[in-house]
């Protein structure tokens, strides 16, 4: 596995490696089929996290990599809710929602404390991380986002563009420029997912909360 390290090429100076390049590319795919509604957006989301742990274990952004082994965490968590809940759309695909104000509090009170924990378990032991708080913020954040595309809420798009706002900074400066410019184009994804989600909430009559959905 040696050779998803080396480097692939060199784009504007950078230096592209292969584990940073693959990865990312997965992981555009996974939020297109997010996107979409697709069950498959989880196991895309495996496999991008499983490569992109190699690629940030070697920089020693151990919150990054960290981050990288709860995508693997919560994706299997929402691969599971999506396929044994009750929410369908007409068309088959995951129906979603607007999280309840109660469920907007508990999450953004599970991201400040998670990101005030976590940074200060990075800047106690330096060496866990270069970046101690962006790493922790873009490692919460992540979980935070996940959990509530699992239960198919629309809020999620907008954590993820929260995550972005840091990860495309954070990728520069460290060296990851391929995953600098994804996080660019998630962001356009993101504005588009946010869209359809958006427009397929208001449209649907109001349901359940979403457990998720057979495949």
């Amino acid at each position: 596995m040696n050779w998803l390290n080396s480097q692939a090429f060199t784009l504007f100076g950078q230096h592209i490696i292969w584990s940073d390049m693959i990865g990312n590319v997965i992981g555009l795919i996974a939020l297109a089929l997010g996107w979409r509604r697709s069950i498959w957006t989880w196991p895309a989301q495996l496999v991008s996290g499983a490569i992109l742990l190699t690629a940030f274990a070697t920089a020693h952004l151990s919150g990054s990599a960290g981050k990288q082994l709860v995508v693997i965490v919560v994706a299997l968590f929402g691969w599971w809710q999506w396929r044994r809940g009750t929410g369908r759309a007409q068309d088959g695909s995951i129906a979603v929602r607007f999280a309840t104000w109660r469920e907007r509090g508990f999450l953004v009170g599970a991201a400040a404390v998670g990101t005030l924990a976590v940074g200060g378990l990075f800047t106690a032991f330096p060496t866990l991380s270069w970046d101690p708080w962006p790493d922790a913020y873009i490692f919460v954040g992540t979980v935070v986002a996940m959990v509530a595309q699992a239960r198919g809420m629309v809020e999620f798009w907008f954590a993820w563009l929260l995550v972005d706002a840091v990860g495309v900074p954070l990728n520069f400066a460290n060296g990851f420029a391929f995953s600098g410019f994804v996080y660019v184009l998630y962001g356009a994804l993101v504005l588009w997912g946010m869209r359809d989600w958006w427009l397929r909430s208001r449209a649907a009559a109001p349901a359940p909360a979403l457990e998720g959905a057979h495949a």
